[in-house]
């Protein structure tokens, strides 16, 4: 299977209210419909597959919300292709090996465009992004050489003689 097309059909992001207090976000992914593709190149082998996404984020309470709606191109051994269009006909699933690179490519590319669009609304990111916090210590003090003991001089007893 190869991945030869991915674009966004759909980018909305509306703010309703006021962010205050805790502010939760879910994200969701939605497969709308798999269908055969035309990809205008005379394949005999192989078999355009067209799938339909939508993402949503959610806030809640709901002060926005984000959906990107998209679509996805994939190019197919023939036989397969018939394969996974009359299993979702069936099923309205895919293969597990296709849903893993289908839902993967949609979550890498929907999570970035949600990240950026939220910013520009005013939204927190529907991804949890790292932050980097440092511990305030006070200055360490600048070590002093350790002290070497006072070491006792050795008593010289002096032996005088007198001589006589």
């Amino acid at each position: 299977m190869a991945l030869v097309g991915f674009n966004f059909t759909r980018v909305t992001g509306q703010r309703t209210g006021e962010l205050k207090g805790k502010i939760n976000v879910s994200n969701n992914v939605v497969l709308k419909g798999v269908k055969k593709s035309e990809i205008g190149l005379s394949l005999e082998k192989e078999q355009g597959i067209e799938v339909e996404f939508l993402f949503t984020s959610t806030y809640s309470p709901e002060v926005g919300k984000i959906e990107l709606g998209g679509k996805i191109l994939l190019l197919e051994p023939k036989s397969e292709a018939e394969s996974i269009l009359s299993g979702w006909e069936k099923t309205k699933r895919l293969p597990p090996r296709l849903m893993e690179q289908v839902f993967s490519t949609v979550l890498r590319k929907c999570n970035i465009q949600a990240i950026v669009l939220s910013e520009d609304i005013g939204l927190p990111s529907p991804v949890r992004l790292p932050e980097v916090h440092l511990a305030h210590k006070a200055p360490a003090e600048k070590p002093q050489p350790a002290k070497q003991p006072e070491q006792k001089k050795p008593e010289v007893q002096k032996k005088f003689s007198k001589i006589n």
